[in-house]
């Protein structure tokens, strides 16, 4: 595998699509990682501007859930699994006291692997995740994991560029 120097995986330039989007995800999953490098708690919970709330520990917590939703519960079937973080609300982004940066890297690289193992038996990307609640209701009752890849690739994207600015403001590093 070839990587950036900052150690981010390259996506393969020429593969097929799985292998490409895989590619494009652990590269986002990665940048999400490298924002986080070397801060503190206290950085960590730094928010942006007022009135925004989002931290970068509110961010690696949502996309710990995020993962267990779509990987998990969707694509996997495991439908009763709970929240990761429970307190912090579905979409995790709470923060709590109990809670650091270093504690929700670690639960967010377990989950990380947790969603490989899931998706890495499917034997193609046509193959079928099941949706419930309101997200069957908007899209119908499943999508592919072509479908969920994509719009993890999506979330991660939306997400560091976010990142981006919440580091920036924390200790003035900027960077892909």
């Amino acid at each position: 595998m070839t990587t950036m120097p900052d150690g981010r995986p390259i996506p393969p330039p020429h593969a097929e699509e799985r292998h490409v989007l895989e590619g494009w995800l652990d590269f986002h999953r990665e940048t999400l990682a490298l924002k986080c490098a070397g801060l503190d708690d206290a950085q960590a919970r730094e928010a942006a501007v007022p009135p925004s709330t989002m931290t970068l520990l509110g961010l690696v917590q949502h996309l710990t859930e995020v993962e267990r939703k779509w990987c998990q519960r969707v694509f996997a079937g495991r439908q009763e699994l709970p929240p990761a973080y429970g307190t912090a609300g579905e979409d995790g982004f709470a923060l709590s006291p109990e809670v650091g940066m270093a504690d929700a890297l670690a639960a967010w690289r377990a989950e990380v692997a947790a969603s490989r193992d899931a998706t890495s038996t499917a034997d193609s990307l046509d193959a079928p995740g099941t949706l419930t609640g309101t997200d069957a209701q908007a899209l119908g009752s499943s999508v592919s994991l072509r479908w969920i890849l994509t719009h993890l690739i999506e979330e991660y994207a939306r997400h560091n560029g976010h990142a981006d600015l919440l580091r920036e403001r924390v200790d003035g590093t900027t960077g892909s």
